[in-house]
């Protein structure tokens, strides 16, 4: 039973063990991308069979329930269909891929294991499993001129994630002291009763959880903590900003869905602070991208943004809210992954590529424009897309909140961002493209993911009712 209660978990031990030796030997490109599929393909049918599992493992302080299935569920899709159309992994070199592909499997695995973390000291040892991990991957971009571009974006990485984490186990320290446990089944009650004292252990418990939050701030580059963000966007390879900009951010949600648990409804000081940061984070991330016209940076800066969408439904502090922000965080990763496939295939050497780079890509592949296009629209909130669903519900979540300043605001940022996304939609289908291109033909691999993620897509836009249901039961089971 155990086994099997661990059984996505064990599948990536093998998996992270069977790359460590694969960089012993002189391995062969081809037999590393089979390897690392064939153990996405396994995480992804061990977690969608063990969707239902419910039991507890390593003395309680590992919880397997509807919320956390559902989340590796959700990962293990997410990662196999990157390692589908990231099969050339044009932006490492050779010598560094058997390395490279080691330590994407840990940090996979450090964020299936935070998932189901719900005790501190193991959430905080995956957390910076998934971290360290992610730390290294950055600096193994091969540089095109010199190593400033990656090396830099590592540095800041690395700084301000040692920084937030630092926070975060100062805060752990808080709620200790407060609660007398490590386990969040006894801290939630010791928190709601401390938030709801007259005295200074109310101060004392909202700083707690708040510096707590931070690590998890970090991850979804929540304003102010979302720094990193566009640099490291911009420096790392494009298969490893499309798994920093997708896999981590269902994995926060997640973590912080748990931590707002730690703060009944009621509690004002909380939820203001929650909108604040949600408001700050959609008007810098949506302003900021307007400028931009390196397509990844700009995806940088409007993932601060989308950072502040999903915010919205955390400041709600109900189940319903807190589902919505599941939900739309599961969107929010197939529509980067769908825009990273097109970035991976087009990019001709692994560089980057700015909004003019985009030009006439409707007539050299049709459909990789297609499904540019409906990564774009989606992003944008337009329908019948997965992002037009999540913020209306997110609207009309923080409108039955009372969060009337919020939604007017978000409504706001709904609009500014349509500019800049419709930007890279005009070059792709109105633009010329310059004379010296070639038509590019998208391998096997890249056809069927880009299918799958704008099925997933529209799917998940047109007919929300069993991720919404199961998101609903999956947060009130971890409540």
């Amino acid at each position: 039973m155990n086994a099997y209660l661990f059984a996505p978990e064990l599948v990536l031990l093998a998996g992270c063990l069977l790359a460590f030796c694969m960089t012993l030997t002189e391995a062969r490109t081809q037999t590393l991308r089979l390897l690392v599929l064939c153990v996405g393909a396994a995480f992804a049918a061990s977690s969608l069979g063990c969707l239902f599992a419910k039991g507890t493992l390593f003395y309680g302080a590992y919880r397997v329930d509807l919320f956390s299935q559902l989340v590796k569920s959700v990962l293990s899709v997410g990662f196999t269909l990157m390692l589908l159309f990231g099969a050339d992994t044009k932006g490492i070199s050779v010598r560094m891929r058997p390395e490279y592909y080691f330590f994407l499997l840990t940090s996979l695995l450090g964020l299936t294991l935070l998932s189901s973390s719900v005790e501190l000291i193991t959430l905080f040892i995956a957390l910076e499993l998934s971290s360290y991990s992610l730390y290294l991957l950055v600096p193994m971009r091969t540089p095109s001129d010199s190593m400033r571009a990656p090396m830099e974006a590592a540095i800041k990485y690395l700084l301000f994630g040692v920084t937030a984490s630092g926070i975060m186990l100062f805060g752990m320290s808080w709620i200790f002291g407060i609660a007398g446990s490590t386990y969040l089944e006894q801290i939630l009650p010791a928190m709601r009763t401390a938030l709801s004292h007259p005295t200074g252990l109310n101060a004392a418990a909202l700083v707690g959880l708040l510096m707590l939050l931070c690590g998890m701030f970090f991850k979804l580059a929540v304003f102010p903590f979302h720094f990193w963000a566009p640099d490291v966007y911009q420096g790392a390879s494009n298969d490893t900003t499309a798994f920093i900009a997708s896999m981590p951010k269902i994995v926060a949600v997640a973590v912080l869905a748990r931590f707002c648990a730690l703060a009944f409804p009621g509690e004002g000081h909380m939820a203001l602070l929650l909108t604040g940061l949600s408001i700050a984070s959609m008007c810098y991330g949506n302003l900021t991208a307007l400028v931009q016209t390196d397509v990844k940076r700009m995806l940088g800066f409007s993932g601060i943004a989308h950072a502040g969408y999903i915010l919205m439904g955390m400041a709600t502090l109900q189940g319903w809210g807190i589902a919505t922000s599941l939900y739309y965080a599961t969107g929010y990763l197939f529509m980067m992954l769908a825009a990273f496939l097109v970035l991976c295939v087009v990019s001709p050497d692994g560089q980057n590529l700015s909004i003019k780079d985009m030009n006439g890509l409707s007539r050299r592949s049709p459909l990789l424009a297609f499904v540019l296009g409906v990564s774009m629209f989606a992003l944008a909130g337009i329908p019948p897309f997965v992002g037009f669903m999540g913020k209306f519900m997110l609207l009309t979540g923080a409108w039955r909140a009372g969060h009337t300043a919020l939604v007017i605001v978000a409504a706001i940022n709904t609009a500014i961002g349509i500019y800049y996304y419709l930007q890279v939609v005009r070059a792709v289908y109105t633009e010329a493209a310059s004379e010296d291109t070639q038509a590019i033909v998208p391998h096997l691999g890249a056809r069927m993911a880009g299918i799958c993620l704008v099925g997933l897509v529209l799917a998940l836009g047109i007919a929300p009712e069993t991720m919404i249901r199961l998101a609903t039961e999956a947060v009130l089971a971890a409540w």
